[in-house]
């Protein structure tokens, strides 16, 4: 699937001119190519091995059925998924209701096995099945103003028992800066392994963004809004001190509690052997010129 931009948004109305620059000199030299394929096959990507559908599937962080790793595969079986709708508003010329089922007629689905690191320093590899964010904002048709997009988990604390309990300020929200949101690696997921996503991985639509954190990758979308200002994040109102807005996966910045500058892969056991962290989760070749000048120690 070549990767389409909007109509109406212009790189340098959403970026600054350093990274337009950077960023068109790279399309410049990919004449031909199909970029989307071309970002989704990093060549390291080609040797990792998925987990299995047990790791993915019965080991995650999703607080809105509580804190305990187990807990959401014990618990999200109670979230009802029909219907589902999106709401799409902000600095868009289609703003509305987006049905689940009008969105996936509307999108080319693929499979792209992305390594996916949590921040306490564990690490699996999925094989998604999504589309690229950038199709879902470019259906919305987005405006040149532009800057950011902010998301929000669905609010349900009668099937979601953990947005019953004071362990973040609810419905969880994230961001994204737009040219992040639209570079191809990211990633709306519908599924794992080809099957449906299921609910404790964030049914029935995600954000799946590789070189950042997990907990920058929302689940159970029902709203996405642009505009021009960095909106509020969920772990960042928490704690600023240990969850920057970036969240981007980085071994030379630790969190103040523990070293990030390794990772185990899950599945390996307790004992398994602890590899070094790759920058940008290993897509640092891929999303570097996103970040070209900035000090990546405080924006963290």
């Amino acid at each position: 699937m070549a990767y389409r931009w909007s109509a109406s948004l212009k790189e340098r109305d959403v970026t600054d001119e350093h990274l337009f620059i950077n960023r068109r000199n790279l399309l410049s030299g990919l004449s031909g190519v199909g970029l989307s394929v071309l970002m989704a096959e990093p060549a390291f990507s080609k040797t990792l091995e998925p987990n299995a559908w047990e790791d993915i599937t019965e080991y995650n962080n999703y607080y809105e059925f509580g804190t305990g790793k187990e807990d959401p595969a014990k618990f999200a079986k109670r979230l009802t998924t029909k219907p589902w709708s999106v709401k799409i508003d902000g600095l868009v010329d289609r703003p509305g209701f987006y049905a689940f089922e009008d969105i996936l007629s509307k999108m080319q689905i693929e499979e792209r096995i992305y390594r996916f690191r949590c921040v306490e320093a564990w690490s699996m590899v999925v094989p998604w099945n999504g589309f690229e964010l950038a199709d879902l904002l470019d259906l919305a048709g987005v405006q040149s103003n532009a800057r950011f997009v902010a998301f929000e988990t669905l609010y349900r604390p009668s099937e979601m028992r953990g947005q019953n309990t004071r362990v973040l300020d609810w419905p969880y929200v994230e961001g994204l800066r737009m040219d992040e949101a639209m570079h191809p690696l990211t990633m709306m997921a519908t599924g794992i392994y080809g099957r449906d996503i299921p609910n404790q991985n964030g049914a029935p639509l995600r954000l799946v963004v590789p070189w950042k954190y997990g907990f920058k990758s929302i689940k159970s979308i029902v709203k996405i809004t642009l505009m021009e200002r960095q909106p509020p994040t969920s772990w960042n109102k928490a704690n600023a001190r240990e969850y920057g807005f970036y969240s981007n996966v980085n071994p030379e910045v630790d969190h103040p509690r523990w070293s990030q500058a390794s990772e185990r892969k899950l599945g390996g056991g307790l004992f398994a052997k602890r590899e070094p962290t790759m920058k940008f989760n290993g897509y640092e070749n891929e999303v570097s010129m996103l970040y070209k000048g900035m000090n990546l120690r405080k924006h963290f």
